[in-house]
């Protein structure tokens, strides 16, 4: 696998389309991560370290509907492998006028677009979600 974050955003969306409750994927320190500001920006329930059916770590994401539609409209890799995509913090992408939210690797950690100009820190923006 050469995305493990791309691999993971796929999962979640394609599990939303068929409905699922939780979806399960390999665990990683960066998964964890943007899982934790999908879970702070109130996109999916949550998520849990389990270990897998073949007795690797993996992780257990909840996922969340509102009126039987999903929560995540629309889930998009920004900075892959072969074309990583830094910004300053001044040109961090406004994602749907601020409805939605940017994912940016920071010296600070993985946050939120909105928590990296509070932080006036910029860096690799990993995804954008709607």
């Amino acid at each position: 696998m050469n995305d493990p974050i791309a691999d993971m955003l796929t999962r979640i969306r394609n599990s939303q389309m068929r409905g699922k409750s939780t979806v399960m994927t390999p665990a990683s320190k960066l998964r964890a991560w943007v899982l934790d500001v999908l879970a702070d920006e109130g996109y999916i329930r949550g998520y849990e370290k389990v270990t897998g059916a073949d007795g690797h770590p993996a992780i257990e994401i909840s996922l969340k509907y509102y009126e039987g539609e999903p929560v995540i409209r629309e889930l998009k890799r920004v900075s892959k492998p072969g074309r990583r995509v830094y910004m300053g913090v001044n040109d961090i992408p406004v994602v749907r006028q601020g409805l939605g939210v940017s994912i940016v690797s920071t010296p600070k950690g993985v946050m939120s677009d909105q928590a990296a100009r509070s932080a006036n820190v910029g860096g690799e923006v990993l995804c954008t979600v709607f």
